[in-house]
Order: structure tokens, then C-alpha cells, then sequence
């Protein structure tokens, strides 16, 4: 019987990982255009730090997190998300003493024990950013700007920003109490899970999918009637900056987010492309996180992206992987170890090359070429030897030049690498 993967964790296998490698290359791009600096934090953690800053009535705590224990008894977890090890790590590393502002990025595996489904796996990947050290509403403009930027630069268009503020530790719990007696007067239409946690986390009500919890908090309190004045004077500032920078949003109130770390300005990018797995970013504010493990009181703001939605986005628009500038096709032994060199010789020139190591005949090694989508292919056999030349066929208009074996390296660098780079 063969081993088979774990159920929700799976192979990114060769013809899908260029996509992938697609959008994990733009992120470096973008994010670095905005000064960020790439981050890597441990696959695991101690639990206590999930537990710390998401939240221990989250349903990520309370269900799906991945926790065991080592030989020493250390409790560790998987992580389920990546902004608490990063800012476990930016206080452990004292990155604050460094420069005032920290502008981070991060990409890698996630993982959560929920039911696997389209968009949603047991073992998930994000892209993330966060930004330490700025209350300003303009930082909360320019990362949303540069998380459009992103799409823009991979190409995908058909997602829209949705925005909120949740106040602050000033200003909700006004709001909580008042939500709690809301949802008190229609208990019997929550469902089981909203039933018992509408007194220790009343927001996540609001975000359930429940047909019926929706229909009875459609007219719930708003968070936004029960903002303070800076609360209320910080989301209006994002307003106008977002439109000042030209970036269409709406406003969601009933958008809460899962993590207990959240304050004021909250995110999301939705789309209508996946189903009810709709959101493919998301993020906000959680100015009280750094000093609630232990820090310096620093505000930040960050956000997660799902690259498993991106790739079932791209959809038809996946990034096709490279063939071969050039296959060698030899015939004969002679000509395979002679094929040999001068591939190891091309590659080494930065010239991509292949050939075969079968011994096939040359009607199916000329048949490989085509399946590579190889941009030229140069039969070497007994005659070629013996000549010194061979033939150079583009295989796109089947054209043939001459060209001196001897010369083959210096030849292709000079004209093969330029003319065929993007094959």
C-alpha cells in the first residue's frame, strides 16, 4: 500500500509552482518598491503566543490549531497565522532599536485543522506584511495602496476593498455591551456556536454564515455609531487618503475579522470568483499586540494574503514554466558525451539546455524538443563531428543556420540569449 499525502496538505508539483513562484516574486517586488525587508520566523512556536495575541475564544485557539507537546513537555503549536511570530520575533530581536518604523514581509506555510474545501486547506500558504511603529492614517492608506498595487502587478482585477473600524479598548466595549443585549433578545435564532459565544466574543456574531445568524443581526448595532472622536477622526482619515490615492472602497460594517487582536481600521479584498471562500486578503490594525507580548507600546497594521485563492484565480492565466533555449538532439554515442559537454557548457553560459540521456532515435528525441517547447534544437551526429557544424533549427519558423561546434557558447550567448530569454 503507498503512503499518500496527509488529507489537506498538498504537492505543488511542476507545471502549477511557476504560478506560484509568479506571485511570490511579484510580492518581493512590490513590497520592497515600498521599503519593506523580508522576514522568516519558525514553522512553530510556543503556544502560549497563539493563545496571547489571537485570542483564546477564537475559533482558531478554541479548534483548529495544530498544538503538541515536545520530549521536554513544551507545549508548541503550528502556526496558524503569521503576524504573532513576527512580532514575537521584532521583540525578541529588539528590531525597534533599529529604526522607528519596521516595515516586514513574510511569505510560507500556515496551518489549521478545519474541514479541507476549495480555497481552504489543513496546510495553507500566505504573503503578509506588517508595519511596526505609525499611528498615522496615512500608513494605513499606503499599505492598502501597495496591497492594490500587488493585483495590479499580477493581473487580476476582480476583487474589491472592504474596510471598517472596530475602535478602540476605549470605545468597544460600549459597543460589546450594547451588541450582547441585541443578540440576548434573539438567542433562539443564533445558532449552537453563536449561542454559547455571543457573551465571550459578541463581534464574531456578526461575521457567522449561518443563514439564520445573518438574518438576525441584520439590524444589529453598528460599530461605526459608537466610535470615540479619535476613533472616528482616525477611520475618517483613511477615507480621505484612500480617495486621495484613487483607491475605490466600500465600507463593511459588519466586517469583525477572526483575531482578538484587532483595533480601528480593519480590511478586506473580496472577490465573487470562489465561492463562499470570498475573501483572498485581508488585515487591519493591532496597535495593543506588540505590548501585550511583552514589548514596547507600538502600534501596527498588517495583512495576510491566501496564495492557494491567487492560484484558483489566475485560473487560465498561469505563468506556463520556460522551455529550453536550445536542445542538443545527438545521435551515436560520440555525439551524446560531445552533447554533453556543450550543454554543461551553455548552462553554465546562463543558456538554458537539455537533451536527451535515453539513447532515443532522433525522429523521437525531435519530438521531445517539441513537448519542452524548446526554442531552437542543434542535431549532433557522426557527420556533424566529423564537419565540425551543425544545423540550428528555430523551431517557431524552422529556419537552419550553420554554426562551428566550436564556437557553439560563444555563438548562442551572443545571439541565442538575447533573442530567445523570454521563450
Amino acid at each position: 500500500m503507498s503512503i499518500t499525502a496527509i488529507k489537506g496538505m498538498n504537492d505543488i508539483l511542476p507545471g502549477d509552482v511557476e504560478t506560484w513562484q509568479f506571485l511570490e516574486q511579484s510580492a518581493r517586488e512590490v513590497f520592497g518598491l515600498y521599503g519593506f525587508s523580508e522576514i522568516r520566523t519558525p514553522v512553530s512556536e510556543k503556544t502560549e503566543l497563539f493563545c496571547r495575541s489571537i485570542g483564546e475564544t477564537t475559533d482558531i485557539v478554541e479548534k483548529e490549531m495544530y498544538t503538541f507537546n515536545d520530549k521536554s513537555e513544551n507545549s508548541l503549536t503550528l502556526r496558524p497565522e503569521g503576524t504573532a511570530p513576527v512580532m514575537r520575533s521584532f521583540i525578541q530581536n529588539r528590531l525597534h532599536n533599529l529604526d522607528p518604523v519596521s516595515k516586514l514581509y513574510y511569505m510560507g506555510p500556515m496551518f489549521r485543522y478545519e474541514r479541507p474545501q476549495k480555497g481552504r486547506y489543513r496546510q495553507f500558504h500566505q504573503l503578509g506584511a506588517e508595519v511596526i511603529g505609525v499611528e498615522d492614517a496615512k500608513i494605513d492608506a499606503q499599505v492598502l495602496a501597495m496591497l492594490h498595487q500587488y493585483f495590479v502587478r499580477i493581473g487580476i482585477d476582480t476583487v474589491s476593498l472592504q474596510i471598517n473600524s472596530l475602535g478602540c479598548p476605549e470605545c468597544r466595549p460600549d459597543y460589546r455591551r450594547e451588541l450582547i443585549r441585541y443578540l440576548e433578545a434573539r438567542l433562539d435564532d443564533l445558532c449552537e456556536e453563536c449561542q454559547r459565544r455571543y457573551q465571550t466574543n459578541p463581534l464574531r456574531v456578526l461575521d457567522c454564515k449561518a443563514q439564520g445568524c445573518r438574518s438576525a443581526t441584520v439590524d444589529a448595532p453598528s460599530v461605526l455609531d459608537h466610535l470615540c472622536p479619535s476613533c472616528d477622526d482616525h477611520f475618517a482619515q483613511v477615507k480621505y487618503y484612500l480617495e486621495a490615492l484613487d483607491i475605490p472602497f466600500e465600507i463593511n460594517a459588519r466586517m469583525v475579522r477572526g483575531l482578538d487582536y484587532y483595533v480601528r481600521t480593519t480590511f478586506e479584498l473580496v472577490t465573487d470568483q470562489l465561492g463562499s471562500q470570498n475573501a483572498v486578503a485581508a488585515g487591519g490594525r493591532y496597535d495593543g499586540l506588540v505590548e501585550s507580548l511583552g514589548g514596547p507600546a507600538l502600534p501596527g497594521i498588517g495583512f495576510a494574503i491566501g496564495l492557494e485563492r491567487l492560484v484558483l484565480m489566475k485560473g487560465e492565466q498561469r505563468i506556463v514554466a520556460k522551455g529550453p533555449q536550445l536542445f542538443i538532439a545527438a545521435v551515436g554515442q560520440q555525439a551524446a558525451d560531445r552533447a554533453f559537454v556543450l550543454m554543461s557548457q551553455l548552462q553554465a553560459a546562463g543558456i538554458r539546455a537539455e537533451m536527451d540521456y535515453l539513447g532515443k532515435s532522433l525522429k523521437a528525441q525531435m519530438r521531445r524538443a517539441n513537448k519542452l517547447n524548446a526554442a531552437f534544437t542543434l542535431v549532433v551526429g557522426e557527420e556533424e563531428l566529423q564537419s565540425g557544424q551543425a544545423q540550428l533549427k528555430n523551431m517557431a519558423d524552422s529556419c537552419q543556420s550553420a554554426v562551428a561546434l566550436d564556437s557553439l557558447v560563444e555563438t548562442l550567448t551572443r545571439n541565442l540569449l538575447d533573442k530567445s530569454s523570454s521563450a
